[in-house]
């Protein structure tokens, strides 16, 4: 474990973190105001800069957790020129990547860590093997990604992706040009290719039978999570988080449905739980943390 760089008068500071294999992470520490109550990090969604975090990390920094947000390898500040012929995968981004920012950010000392997850987040914690240094989860938008638990018209959608535009695209450019789809940034093949496979099962990586490590250490994690899916996210609808959450069955886990409109939050889709409007959601989250035991 590692304390933080001496900064105390910097607000915001950007990190260049190492992974487990060496491979440099662009991150950013945002300092608590006042007393540090906890640390938080946050661990993004699929294709998602962490910069579209920022105004939620400067949120609870104002409520005095000192916040952690970074990039997974091959995306945003963490990305190499080009990703033809770049190799990481949804495995590397929680076994080197994430295990490496949680045992840079745990404290020294009794301070409890945090961790937000959003959509990818909420996969990843499973797949740690330090996943006991976090204190309480709080998950947004996570779900097992089948095309079976969304509403027909984007079933078809994601269907036409997996199966023509994607394959199209990566023989193009060497990746998944997620960004040309105005679905995020660009993601190296071997997160296409994962995803692609995890996505024909019901339950994602749970149900394949050729990894069934994961679904034993989805089995060990005992930390308390509370994962909230709004009803209109046609990605992660709330069956299709329960399908993935199944696989925390040994952790005292509570599932929320939210529906935005009826609570004055607009619409929130799949990428709305960080947008400005959304902030109602954030200080529930962080009222949460203070309850976790």
């Amino acid at each position: 474990m590692s304390d933080l760089p001496n900064a105390a008068l910097l607000l915001a500071e950007k990190l260049e973190l190492r992974a487990a294999d060496g491979y440099p992470l662009a991150a950013m520490c945002y300092r608590a105001r006042g007393p540090e109550k906890a640390r938080l990090l946050i661990a993004g969604a699929t294709g998602v800069p962490q910069g579209f975090y920022r105004r939620f990390a400067e949120f609870a920094a104002g409520q005095g957790y000192t916040v952690l947000t970074f990039d997974y390898r091959g995306v945003g500040g963490s990305a190499p020129k080009t990703l033809r012929g770049f190799e990481a995968s949804f495995l590397d981004w929680a076994h080197l990547d994430l295990r490496s920012v949680i045992e840079y950010f745990a404290p020294a000392d009794s301070t409890p860590l945090y961790m937000v997850g959003h959509s990818y987040g909420g996969h990843a914690l499973g797949l740690l093997p330090n996943h006991e240094k976090i204190a309480g989860v709080y998950l947004f938008g996570v779900g097992a990604g089948w095309h079976g638990w969304m509403p027909r018209l984007e079933r078809l959608r994601v269907l036409a992706m997996w199966h023509l535009v994607g394959p199209i695209v990566t023989r193009w450019k060497g990746r998944l040009a997620w960004s040309k789809l105005g679905m995020g940034e660009d993601l190296p093949l071997g997160v296409y290719h994962q995803w692609k496979h995890w996505c024909s099962f019901p339950r994602y990586f749970l149900d394949d039978p050729d990894v069934p490590e994961i679904a034993a250490g989805f089995a060990t994690v005992r930390t308390p999570i509370l994962a909230l899916n709004a009803t209109d996210d046609l990605w992660a609808p709330p069956v299709s988080r329960d399908a993935l959450m199944s696989g925390y069955r040994n952790a005292p886990w509570h599932g929320v449905d939210l529906d935005p409109a009826a609570a004055g939050l607009g619409k929130l889709g799949h990428m709305g739980y960080f947008r400005q409007h959304a902030q109602p959601l954030w200080q529930g989250a962080l009222d949460w943390f203070a309850g976790v035991k």
